[in-house]
Order: structure tokens, then sequence, then C-alpha cells
């Protein structure tokens, strides 16, 4: 995983990382940043004494838009507890150290590296990871830390906007650090601000109007637009029923022979009548014939006519004693009233059968007498 000399590495696609813990390999590297795209190859240089990293590595993609990407998304992350520093390569092998090292005094214990970065970046672009001393032996924050910024506007503005301001309830103090080789000269010198805009690290960095000048910038004010027509009413559709079906019906299935036929559901329940409204009339049903029984069929020429019902034979007559039964009905105003029943002494009798007339015979001719003869 380890790339070639420097001048053959794509450097637009080419990214810094530093701040790296100790335990860091370059197949933890690979492994994270190939998240952010397909990583060429990861480059950590090693100490030739103890073979040991020193604390930064470089990493190479597929394209430049992978490696803008990987920046954005990995810079100021936590590995192994220490957040890392991602920018692109072709800024960190110029002059890192401009000038522009700005001292941050009175920090509170709970202030990390994340905090102060994320502070401090609003004014502009940060080279290196803030630098927080702590004690050898605990770890514990000495309450003072180091950011280098890429140009003196930056660094101008952070000092002239942070300085006195409260951080983790504390009010900080923000100035230019001392030199390591002077004694008592700070950075930001006119000597250092020219070799600085002869060689600038980003020519178009620029502080964040934000907090320039302590004030926060004013909206644009929005006119609203100008009045248009007025809109029509809403298209009220009429209530003539329901919309045509798009599709026809499906058929009917076939039946399949032998099958005993499924008979169709039955029609839903009427949906209840509220309360107050009378019930509608049940639907008007044919008249059932007489007996309960379908009427005959039509007479066809050739057909013999029906048979007529015999009449029901009358009831017997009640026994001599007893008591006579009333008529079921009354009789009705304006008529004469039901002849009343037979004695029971009377028996219906039949009636004598006719004569019958035989033909007559014609009478026989008379017979005559002998005439005497005389002797």
């Amino acid at each position: 995983m380890s790339a070639g000399p420097i001048l053959e590495r794509n450097q637009d696609a080419t990214i810094y990382v530093g701040g790296l813990d100790e335990k860091v390999t370059d197949a933890i590297l690979w492994e994270l940043f190939v998240q952010a795209g397909p990583v060429v190859s990861v480059n950590m240089p090693k100490d030739r004494v103890t073979s040991s990293h020193q604390g930064f590595g470089f990493i190479e993609f597929m394209g430049e838009e992978d490696a803008d990407y990987a920046i954005k998304i990995m810079n100021m992350i936590k590995l192994y507890g220490k957040p890392i520093k991602v920018n692109k390569a072709s800024a960190h092998e110029k002059n890192m150290d401009v000038g522009a090292n700005v001292f941050v005094g009175n920090l509170d214990p709970e202030v990390d590296e994340k905090l102060l970065f994320d502070t401090f970046s609003a004014f502009g672009v940060i080279l290196q990871v803030p630098k927080i001393m702590r004690d050898a032996e605990t770890g514990n924050s000495k309450g003072f830390a180091f950011v280098n910024f890429a140009s003196f506007e930056a660094s101008d503005s952070a000092i002239e906007a942070m300085n006195g301001q409260f951080l983790c309830n504390r009010a900080i103090t923000v100035s230019y650090a001392f030199k390591k080789d002077t004694k008592g000269e700070r950075h930001g010198t006119a000597a250092e601000r020219m070799l600085a805009a002869q060689n600038p690290l980003f020519p178009s960095d620029k502080p964040n109007q934000i907090f320039s000048d302590g004030k926060l910038p004013l909206a644009p004010v929005l006119h609203p637009p100008p009045p248009g027509p007025p809109m029509p009413p809403p298209m009220i559709p009429p209530m003539a029923g329901p919309p045509p079906a798009i599709f026809p019906p499906p058929p009917p299935p076939m039946p399949t022979p032998g099958a005993t036929p499924i008979p169709p559901p039955p029609p839903p329940p009427a949906p209840p009548t509220p309360l107050g409204t009378p019930r509608p009339p049940p639907p008007i049903s044919a008249p059932l014939p007489m007996w309960g029984m379908p009427p005959p069929p039509p007479i066809t020429p050739g057909m013999r006519p029906p048979a007529t019902p015999t009449p029901t034979p009358p009831p017997p007559p009640p026994p001599r004693g007893f008591p006579r039964i009333p008529p079921p009905f009354a009789p009705m105003q304006g008529r004469a009233p039901f002849p009343p029943p037979p004695p029971p002494s009377v028996r219906m009798m039949r009636p004598p059968p006719p004569p019958i007339m035989r033909p007559s015979r014609p009478p026989p001719p008379p017979t005559s007498a002998p005439t005497p003869t005389s002797s």
C-alpha cells in the first residue's frame, strides 16, 4: 500500500492526513478512507531508526472529487482519541509556517482540539490541528494552546473577535504567539506579512465575514412579488353520478362441467335508518296465485281443457236434539236474511226418475170370422 515518489502521484487527488496516533497503520488508513472513494495508495513516512511513522501520511484517490469529499467528511474526526487533520497535499508540501500562529490562553480543562478547531475555523483555513499543551504524565490540559492559520487575515480576524470572549464559561486570551528562535518577539511582524503576501498558501482565502467586524450580516430585503391576475374559482364537477369505469368489468367465469355452481353472494344489508326518519315501505312484490300454486299454462290448439274440479259435498245435518248453530255471518243491512236450514226430520230425497218412454207397437190387424160354407 505504499506509494512511490511524490512526483509520480496525482497531487490534485492526494490528501494530507496529520495528527495520527502511533497505533495507526497503513491498513487502518486504507480501511478508513476507502469509505470516501476508491483509494490508489497510502504512504506514511517512517523513521529510519525506529521504523515508526512521524504522525502524518498521504492518501491518493482515483479522482480529485473523491479527495475533496474525503476532506469534507474526514477532517477533525477522532482516531484513537485524537482528532486528525485532513487537507490537500499540495498545500502541505509548501511552506506550512507563514507566521500566522495564534496563542490561546486561559482555557477550561474541558476544551479539546475539536472544540478549538470548530471555533477558530470560522475565521479562515487552519493548517494544522490546534495543539493543546498537556502534562506529560497525567495528560491534562495546561490551559493554553496554539492555532496555526494559513493567512494573516484569518489570524487578525480571530484575535480581534475572540480575545476576551467566553469559551466554556472562561474568558480566553487570544494573541500572536512568541517565536521560538528570538526572545520576546511575536509572530505577525511586517517581514512575515510581506513574505506571506508574496507566497500565499491560499490566494482566495478570506476571513469569515460573520465574525470579522463582530456583527452579523444583514439579510437581503425581500420584496413581495407583484400581484398577478385573480385566480378563477375552482371548477365543481356536476353531480351526475359516479364516473364511468376506465376498464370494462371482467367476464363471469365459465362453469366447470360436473361442479356444483356457486350461488351469487347475498346483497349487502341496507344502512341503518337514522333516528327520527320514517322507515321506507317494503318493496311491492307480485301477488301470489291462489292456493300458492302457479297459474295453469295457456291452452294450445289440440290440447284438452283442464278438468273441472268436483264441488265439495255439503256437511251432514246435525243429529236430532243438537242445538241449532247460529249463522256465521250476520245479515247485511238492506239484504234479506239467509233462509233457515231445513228441519232435521226432512231428509233430502232424490227426485223420482223420469218415466221410461217405450215405443208402442202397432195393434195387430183384426181377424175376420170364418164364413160358414153350405154343404
